[in-house]
């Protein structure tokens, strides 16, 4: 109640007069309207543990296991020792595993963020396709993020709900102005972003070059359109040639590699100066020369990914930065962002926004105000820098020759069917995946979704584990000539309710935050996770992901695991958008054939409904 009086209040005010204590009450009354994350039981959790490896592991093993999670979580045993620490952590802590889960996860992997870590959102193509159109349409796109965080800063952004309970709007703030810093064994994450006095600029690259493009004018207002505009076309009068030294490439490197060159690169003054003015930016529009002329879905979502090499757009990004948006000359556009701030349901309100936003005309005037020149950022570089960047060019190639890409839109039916049959269109589609892998390795899986924790205050993921015992049953029967096509839709009513369950029971954060706290109290690592079956459960060979978008854009990120896969998808009302990654180097694994043998298993499980004489 307090939290929806403040908030009315505020919406009488314009947002640059809305004071910071104010903007200060908004976020607090929310915050506690939030509950907190509880712990979940253990024996709840290692239980759970044990019925997820159970489609997983041969008997003889499982049984072993069994002993080893026994032992574990036995009264006055090390898991209940644990488990009693974890809470106390809770009970003095904004969110007892985030911040662990975030160091862990992403800020101490050294693997590249291209391709590894950042997703990438491709977006249905604009109807221009030379330089013109690109500016024109850029410049709406930066109006429509300027308003949208106009909105997060003055505490206008509306709560967003789930299932009635409120959501942790706690990232929103984070999403501007703040970037990933490597470092030589782990990265941290600085946010420069204020209410008030925060950076006023973004950072335009444009054949591989940088500059600050200031935002707002002297009296605190955005620019508008019009005046965006002109300052791109300045930008582009500055930029005719490719710089020799694609600087941004650096960022693609392994984190470790980048660290390293980051310190050399900062010993500089020119460079560091250039360097901090694209970690403060509020966001990074990347303007990307035209491509060969294919404009289908694979190289799109390629092109938004990685930038397509050193020969192509990828010296036009800063893999480090938390948004980076890439307009196409082709018409081509999407989204970059780094995973360590960024979450999935955040980042589909912003672009919800901005598509709303770029459906309207610009009605604004711009004022007759002399803007100054965009500045452009210098770097010098000597033998040792020019020599990162080689090492960086070669490697960034290697990586992205290696990368499968297969996206596809399967069009015979979508959500709204799934939904006719009473069935959860997520854990349908999920089925369908370990259909499809099971068709092609003749085996199941570890595999895991996305599971959104904003329904507790500082929270972020837990992961939804599969294959059930339930979708293990279905799958074996549901290519068995000897198996009644009833009990296979019951089999298959069975496995996609058992995984709509899953959603709400997930265990990994969990089991994550009792071995952390093992290793935070200096004991060595719990033998449940020394265990060879912790090793199968957790190297997952499927990394799935749904887009939760109303229009038809294409997630895409690369596998966890060398001979894994990454399948994501957006299901639309009649249509479901697919994009599957895997690595050439993997001699077992194939996104294409994948990708058709997950088109071939939708098929046949509308089939099963709806056969055809």
């Amino acid at each position: 109640r307090e939290f929806r009086s403040l908030r009315s209040a505020a919406r009488g005010l314009c947002p640059e007069f809305l004071t910071l204590s104010v903007q200060a009450a908004l976020r607090q009354a929310h915050s506690s309207s939030v509950r907190p994350q509880p712990v979940p039981p253990l024996l709840q959790t290692l239980q759970r543990y044990l019925t997820a490896l159970e489609p997983l592991l041969p008997p003889e093993e499982l049984e072993h296991t069994r002993g080893i999670v026994q032992k574990f979580g036995c009264p006055g045993g090390l898991g209940e020792n644990l488990q009693r620490e974890l809470i106390k952590r809770a009970e003095h802590s904004h969110n007892w595993i985030s911040d662990w889960w975030v160091q862990w996860a992403y800020l101490e992997c050294r693997q590249p963020l291209a391709v590894h870590s950042n997703p990438a959102i491709s977006l249905p193509k604009r109807d221009f396709t030379d330089w013109r159109g690109q500016l024109v349409f850029a410049s709406k796109l930066i109006a429509g993020l300027l308003d949208f965080k106009a909105q997060v800063d003055s505490g206008r952004l509306g709560v967003e709900y789930m299932r009635g309970q409120p959501l942790c709007m706690e990232l929103f703030p984070q999403l501007f102005s703040s970037c990933r810093i490597p470092g030589p064994k782990h990265d941290h994450v600085i946010h420069y972003g204020r209410p008030r006095r925060g950076p006023a600029h973004i950072t335009v690259v444009r054949n591989y070059q940088f500059f600050q493009l200031d935002v707002y004018n002297s009296d605190g207002t955005p620019l508008t359109e019009s005046q965006i505009h002109a300052q791109l076309l300045r930008i582009r009068s500055q930029s005719w040639k490719t710089d020799k030294q694609p600087m941004g490439i650096l960022t693609s490197e392994h984190r470790h590699t980048w660290g390293q060159a980051y310190t050399r690169l900062l010993r500089d003054k020119i460079n560091k100066e250039s360097v901090r003015l694209i970690e403060k930016s509020i966001f990074t529009l990347c303007l990307d020369s035209p491509v060969m002329r294919i404009s289908d879905e694979n190289r799109m979502a390629a092109q938004i990914l990685h930038g397509g090499g050193t020969f192509s757009n990828s010296g036009n990004r800063w893999f480090d930065k938390t948004l980076q948006f890439v307009v196409g000359e082709d018409g081509s556009w999407g989204l970059l962002y780094e995973h360590a701030t960024a979450e999935g349901p955040p980042i589909a309100t912003l672009l919800d926004h901005v598509l709303d936003y770029c459906k309207k005309p610009d009605r604004m005037r711009a004022p007759l105000i002399p803007l100054p020149m965009p500045k452009k950022l210098y770097f010098y570089i000597n033998s040792e820098i020019k020599w990162d960047l080689e090492m960086a060019k070669q490697n960034l190639d290697i990586l992205i020759n290696d990368l499968d890409i297969k996206c596809f839109n399967f069009q015979r039916f979508g959500k709204d069917l799934v939904k006719q049959l009473k069935l959860s269109p997520n854990s349908f589609i999920q089925v369908a995946i370990q259909l499809a892998y099971y068709r092609v390795h003749s085996e199941v899986c570890a595999a895991c979704d996305i599971a959104s924790l904003r329904m507790f205050r500082g929270g972020r993921t837990d992961y939804i584990r599969s294959p059930t015992n339930q979708m293990l049953s279905f799958i074996r029967a549901f290519d068995d000539d000897a198996v009644s096509r009833e009990a296979k839709v019951q089999l298959l009513r069975e496995a996609v309710d058992a995984y709509s369950i899953l959603t709400e029971q997930g265990i990994d954060r969990h089991l994550l935050g009792l071995k952390l706290q093992a290793i935070e109290e200096g004991l060595s690592v719990p033998r449940i996770f020394m265990d060879t079956a912790y090793g199968l459960a957790t190297h997952w060979k499927l990394r799935t992901g749904q887009v939760p978008a109303n229009t038809d854009s294409v997630m895409c990120f690369g596998p966890l695991v060398p001979d894994g896969y990454a399948v994501c998808y957006n299901p639309q009302q009649d249509h479901v958008h697919f994009s599957i990654t895997a690595f050439n180097c993997c001699e077992e694994t194939n996104a294409e054939k994948l990708a058709l043998t997950l088109e071939r298993s939708l098929h046949d499980l509308q089939e099963l409904f709806q056969p055809t004489v």
